[in-house]
Parts: structure tokens; C-alpha cells; sequence
């Protein structure tokens, strides 16, 4: 069974098996299958939907429902008791922990691994290497770079030189980690980004728009776009977005990959979230483009 065929037919489970925002744990079926509903980030949801493949082999019994939406939708709806598992690629905000626990519910976080969150340019813009604070004055409010020759390259095919910025939608936990780590907390996104819903989205607009530049999860990356690497500073060293550098941190846009639930998660909830800790669950979000946890020997 492909991911997407596995995913359709969880959601259709879960379509009949909606969960009780007032019941604690997954929901079951009327032949006894449990269905467990995991909602949010789309930096993680191929992962998420690889580890429901794989893991409908282990347990045949249990259904892992995945749908996208982004790591906000995720949150709040973990908030609301509509899903067991929250996936997010940025951590919960103040606000969002102070509305669960006013809902009764006291979130934990996991880490399932780690991220660094490439810049994407068309293949045949010539930039090798761009600084945060290049990054900042081409994304943040107040930001004087507004075209390529500013950056001090000319982009083939970008005859008008402009900047054109591809970002994420406000709900995405990819636009707000960008935002607190590029541009900082009292700056804002500039006005006239075409926001994207989803990060292949993103990807696929660099690679046909040779003005563009983008931002997105590393598994994102291909072949038809370019991915310089990026300086914490303006005279500092140039970190390649690679797996081994979101792992180790020197990378300046890495970040952890998240689950939360309700609790510390108990039944199937727990036997689900212990086995993607495992090698063998590690080892998928390695094959999907992103660092583990810790090393993993995968066959």
C-alpha cells in the first residue's frame, strides 16, 4: 500500500470514527480497529505518513489517520481534543499552552527529530551563500533589499532584477520559526510575499520563477532548485543545509521537529510515539530527508 492510498483509507476510518473532544485517547472502529488522529505541520507530514504506512505493518490493528493543515491547525485542534497527536515544526506559544490548560489540558512535547530549513533559489541563480541578516533585509519590514543586483548577482532570466518572495501562510510553523530566527521577535514579514500553503508549493514556485527565492524544510529540496548555504554572520562561516548539520546544530536555521499530546500519552498513543523514537521509526525520517534523534545504523 502507497502512503497516499494508506493515508485515504485512514481518513476514511477517521471519517467514521470521528474522536469525542470529551473522551480521552483514540476513538475505535466497529470491527475493534483503533484509529488515531495526527494532524498539522506540513514540513511533517510525508514523515508522518511514511511512519502510518510503515507502522500499519506492526500494528494491523491500529490506523494512524494523518491529515496536513499546518502546525497551528494541529495545536489548536490537540487543544480542542479533536486530535491525539499535534505535529509542529515550531514549539507551542505562550498563549497556545495558556488555552490548554484552561481547556484542561497540560500539552507534552517531543522531539522526533531535526530540520534545517533550506533557502531556496531558482538552479540558475548564480548565489552560492546568503547571511541571515541579508535574509532579513530581503523578507523583514523595513528591509532595504529589493532586488538581485543589491545582493550583488545577476539572475538569468530575471530581467526586471526584483526579489520576488515566496513564503508560507501565517498558520505554518515553518513561516513563524523563520520569522523568530531570521527576522527576529518586533520585526515584521514585508507586505507582497506570495504566501504558499504548503512547502512542495514553495519549491515548485522557485524552481519555475528565476526572480524567486524561498524557505522550507530540507526533504523539500530537488534537483530543480538550488540551495546556498547560510552565515550567522555577515563574515562567519557558510553552513550547507544537510542532514549532519541540522543534527549537530552548527547549521543557523536548524530546528527540532515536534509531536505534542495531551498528557503524557498512554495505550496506543504511547506504543505509537515509543516506536517512532525506535531505530526503525528514526530511520524513516532519516529516508525522508531529515536528522533523527540521535545515530541510527539503517539498513
Amino acid at each position: 500500500m502507497t502512503p497516499r492510498t494508506f493515508a485515504l483509507v485512514a481518513l476514511t476510518l477517521a471519517a467514521c470514527s470521528r474522536p469525542d473532544p470529551n473522551a480521552d485517547g483514540p476513538t475505535t472502529t466497529a470491527s475493534g480497529r483503533t484509529v488515531i488522529q495526527n494532524k498539522g505541520s506540513d514540513t511533517l507530514v510525508n514523515v508522518a505518513q511514511a511512519w502510518a504506512e510503515s507502522y500499519a505493518e506492526v500494528e494491523p490493528n491500529v490506523a494512524i489517520a494523518v491529515t496536513g493543515g499546518g502546525s497551528g491547525t494541529g495545536i489548536s485542534s490537540m487543544i480542542n481534543g479533536t486530535v491525539d497527536i499535534a505535529n509542529a515544526s515550531r514549539k507551542m506559544k505562550d498563549k497556545e499552552i495558556a488555552s490548554a490548560k484552561d481547556n484542561g489540558i497540560d500539552p507534552v512535547e517531543h522531539i522526533v527529530g531535526h530540520d534545517a530549513l533550506a533557502i531556496f533559489l531558482h538552479p540558475d541563480n548564480p548565489m552560492t551563500e546568503i547571511s541571515i541578516s541579508q535574509l532579513a533585509a530581503v523578507y523583514g519590514e523595513g528591509g532595504e533589499i529589493e532586488t538581485w543586483s543589491q545582493l550583488g548577482v545577476t539572475v538569468p532570466g530575471c530581467d526586471s532584477d526584483e526579489v520576488i518572495r515566496v513564503s508560507r501562510q501565517n498558520n505554518s510553523g515553518t513561516y513563524a520559526y523563520f520569522k523568530k530566527a531570521v527576522l527576529g521577535k518586533t520585526v515584521e514579514y514585508k507586505l507582497g510575499s506570495r504566501d504558499m500553503h504548503g512547502s512542495k508549493d514553495v519549491v515548485d514556485l522557485v524552481a519555475h520563477t528565476p526572480c524567486a527565492i524561498g524557505y522550507s524544510g530540507l526533504a523539500y529540496a530537488n534537483d530543480h532548485v538550488a540551495t546556498p548555504c547560510v552565515k550567522a554572520t555577515d563574515d562567519g562561516a557558510c553552513v550547507a543545509p544537510e542532514v549532519a548539520t541540522a543534527s549537530d546544530g552548527t547549521y543557523p536555521i536548524a530546528r527540532p521537529l515536534l509531536m505534542y499530546t495531551a498528557g503524557e500519552p498512554q495505550g496506543a498513543v504511547k506504543t505509537y510515539m515509543d516506536w517512532i523514537q525506535s531505530d526503525t521509526g528514526q530511520c524513516i525520517i532519516l529516508d525522508k530527508g531529515y536528522a533523527p534523534v540521535r545515530n541510527v545504523t539503517c539498513g
